[in-house]
């Protein structure tokens, strides 16, 4: 029976992983990875030889048809992101889409999730909270991007890439004012 798991993976320590996770990738015919190297060493550390593809942003619809086949065969694959659930500000939703509306089975393995290991941390309030993805690269867009979030009342969990974390939270204060509250984490479960 044709099924596609998406399957969350470890955020930084491997011994993270979930005895379903390890199963679920155990039966499974293939692994589509948005990165084969980093999945390598999960499954590696897991004990497991498995046919992985590459999936990630840059292909992902090139190998949309192919993974799409090979679960119309019948085949049982997982979906994998380099760390997390997939699909969270990574690639999957289309295929996740073309599966549902192609009646294939789509299962969660749930497992390790950086904005909800974050907010568990973080000292703010998670009754209500909002994920934004990642922050725009180019600071005018950054800029806009916290002037659109200025009044938003619910904690805001954003990504942003190491090298650019102090000019954004300058433009987080001069878009959104010095009094808001945040928390920057980093290495959530790395050892």
């Amino acid at each position: 029976m044709s099924i596609l798991y998406i399957v969350a993976t470890p955020i930084g320590n491997l011994a993270d992983a979930s005895s379903r996770l390890s199963q679920v990738l155990g039966d499974v015919d293939v692994i589509a990875a948005e990165d084969t190297r980093r999945t390598g060493l999960l499954l590696q550390y897991l004990g497991i030889s498995k046919k992985q593809i590459a999936f990630h942003a840059h292909n992902e619809h090139r190998h949309e048809d192919e993974v799409i086949a090979l679960l119309e065969s019948g085949q049982k694959i997982a979906l994998v992101s380099d760390a997390g659930t997939p699909l969270i500000a990574d690639p999957g939703f289309s295929l996740v889409k073309r599966c549902l509306a192609s009646g294939i089975d789509v299962v969660p393995v749930p497992g390790p999730s950086s904005i909800t290991t974050a907010l568990s941390v973080a000292g703010l309030p998670t009754t209500r909270f909002s994920f934004e993805g990642f922050v725009p690269a180019k600071p005018a867009a950054r800029k806009r991007f916290y002037q659109e979030l200025a009044f938003e009342a619910r904690t805001l969990v954003c990504f942003e890439v190491p090298h650019r974390i102090e000019a954004s939270l300058s433009d987080l204060v001069s878009q959104m004012g010095g009094s808001r509250r945040v928390c920057v984490c980093r290495e959530l479960t790395k050892t």
